[in-house]
């Protein structure tokens, strides 16, 4: 992992070295993460449109052989590659992005070491600071009464985080009520999380988490749009095939019918 870190360290030394920045350099890293992830953000989301186009037909399976998990399961298994629906798609980008997070840790916990090669009269002199966080390796908290809260970093990771998540099950809505219960219960854990986590990791790390977030929020809108304008033309298109198909059947009807 370390070696991740060192890898990430020099992006952002040369982030730095543009910006002079290390709070923008920050920025600009997890935009360009975001940017690399794209084609499998792209495929999560497509996962997740067709996975929404067959819920229907899910939800008949899953009701109707609930007693024959063997059934269901060889059922779901052909419906989903019929369709070309792999389920696992949608893990990808989240098992990617768990060793960024925890090579970026190491990174802004420790910028001397990864980001400014150990030369301390540089990172003394460095901007290490973002606009009310004196240091970006510090805790962005504030102490209230003796205990320490989650300062802005940590509630904008926690309100942002929500936003995604609420678009995400939006977009792979269910009848089934696990699922549902599932969405719901990752809806209200998650922002709860980052709450936690505010108060425990650098800020440095509440500001990746808070711009990846939004880039993917971003992401998801436009690319969304996009798969919900091929989702509707599919729909319309089988719409179209079906009424030819009833079209040509009562044709082939009356023409019987005028030889009798």
């Amino acid at each position: 992992m370390s070696q991740i870190s060192y890898f990430f360290g020099h992006i952002l030394e040369f982030f730095y070295n543009m910006t002079s920045n290390y709070a923008l350099s920050i920025v600009l890293f997890t935009i360009l993460t975001k940017i690399i992830l794209l084609p499998l953000t792209i495929s999560q989301m497509r996962s997740m449109s067709a996975m929404k186009l067959i819920q229907p037909e899910i939800d008949k399976i899953n009701k109707k052989y609930k007693n024959d998990r063997q059934k269901q399961s060889e059922l779901l298994s052909k419906l989903y590659k019929d369709n070309n629906i792999n389920p696992a798609a949608g893990c990808l980008p989240l098992l990617i992005q768990l060793p960024i997070l925890t090579a970026m840790y190491s990174v802004i916990r420790e910028p001397i070491k990864y980001v400014f090669a150990n030369n301390e009269a540089l990172y003394k002199t460095a901007d290490i600071g973002f606009f009310w966080v004196k240091h970006l390796t510090d805790v962005d908290k504030i102490n209230v009464g003796g205990m320490d809260l989650p300062f802005i970093l940590p509630v904008m990771s926690a309100i942002f985080t929500y936003l995604q998540l609420k678009m995400s099950t939006a977009r792979s809505s269910s009848d089934n009520e696990m699922a549902q219960g599932m969405s719901k219960n990752m809806s209200v854990m998650m922002p709860i999380m980052m709450l936690i986590w505010g108060v425990m990791f650098p800020a440095g790390l509440m500001l990746y988490w808070v711009t990846g977030t939004i880039v993917q929020i971003i992401q998801q809108y436009f690319i969304g749009k996009y798969e919900e304008k091929i989702m509707l033309e599919k729909k319309g298109n089988s719409g179209q095939t079906t009424k030819t198909q009833v079209k040509k059947q009562n044709n082939t009807t009356a023409k019987k019918d005028d030889k009798k």
